[in-house]
Order: C-alpha cells, then sequence, then structure tokens
C-alpha cells in the first residue's frame, strides 16, 4: 500500500505518533486490526520495473547470448549476478546461504554468486550471496541491470539504442 507521511507528534506517555494517509480505502482493516498489535515498516515507494524495461532486457539477453555462443539462461544469469541487486531480508541484511561444495548451487536457485569456500569438520562448504529475481527489481535496481547489459552489448559490438532512446525508456519506467 502507498502512502504520504502527514505528521509526527509527541503524546503524553512520550511515545511518538505518526500520521499516515494511505492512497486506498482503509477503514475495514483499520476496524480489523485496531486492538492488535502490529509490526510497522515504512520505506520510501520505489516503482517496479516496467514490463517494457523487462522485454529490452531480454532482447540484451538474446543478443548477448547469440555473440557469446552461450544459452540465453546462462546469460541472464550472468548479468543479474554481475549488475543485480542483492536480496535484502526484512531486516536490510544481505542474503547468502553456504552449501556442502558436492552440491550444484543451480539446481537450487539461480542467481547466486560464490564469495568463499570454507572446510568445516573436514568437509568443504561453499557460501554464496543471493541475487534478486529480476521480476523483484524495482525501477532503479532494473535500470542498472541494464545499463550493464548494454555495456557488455557495446563491448562485444552488438547495436543498442540510441542514448535519447534510452533516456526515453528511463523516463517512461520512473512513471510507472
Amino acid at each position: 500500500m502507498r502512502g504520504r507521511l502527514i505528521d509526527l507528534s509527541i503524546g503524553m506517555n512520550r511515545k511518538q505518533r505518526i500520521t499516515i494517509e494511505v492512497d486506498r480505502d482503509f477503514r475495514e482493516d483499520f476496524d480489523r486490526l485496531r486492538e492488535a498489535e502490529l509490526d510497522v515498516e515504512i520505506k520510501k515507494h520505489r516503482n517496479r520495473r516496467s514490463l517494457s524495461a523487462n522485454a529490452y532486457f531480454h532482447v540484451l539477453v538474446s543478443k548477448i547470448a547469440a555473440e557469446r555462443g552461450g544459452s540465453e539462461e546462462s546469460t541472464k544469469e550472468w548479468l543479474v549476478c554481475e549488475y543485480g541487486a542483492l536480496a535484502k531480508d526484512q531486516d536490510g541484511l544481505t542474503v547468502g546461504f553456504k552449501l556442502p561444495a558436492s552440491v550444484d548451487v543451480s539446481t537450487i536457485y539461480p542467481y547466486v554468486k560464490c564469495f568463499d569456500t570454507r572446510e568445516e569438520s573436514g568437509k568443504m562448504f561453499n557460501c554464496y550471496l543471493v541475487y534478486k529475481q529480476t521480476h523483484l527489481m524495482d525501477t532503479k535496481e532494473m535500470a542498472r541491470l541494464i545499463d550493464g547489459a548494454i555495456e557488455q552489448a557495446r563491448e562485444l559490438g552488438i547495436e543498442t539504442d540510441t542514448p535519447e532512446q534510452l533516456a526515453k525508456y528511463k523516463d517512461d519506467w520512473s512513471k510507472t
């Protein structure tokens, strides 16, 4: 749900009170939750990436894969892990995990980068950072991913859209 902070005051009990204006009818939820203890998270709104941004990214992936000779899926995985956004938990901490070195991580999740190998009790483990799937990226994260894909495409001699076209796409993405 989207909204705006309207006011902050301090009550007689010295607790802070926040007034928020929301963009939808909240009366039913308010009645249901009024007496309940709540988990509250307020964060700056970010637009999700647009379908045109996603389509453009996949065009670039296809062209890069054809030029490099790899599959589109492996090219996408490489680009996401190179230019994408790290996954974060609800507290803003980076998400990662470790697996026995004998496990093929690609059978579990495609967007990971190994950052360390450790030995524990005589067994080897690989430690991975987790990257967001493209459909979970906001416009800023998707723009960074597309910029990286454009950079890679240009290094391979692949024609990309003009800077004017790219500026228009980014402007359109920020409005959605």
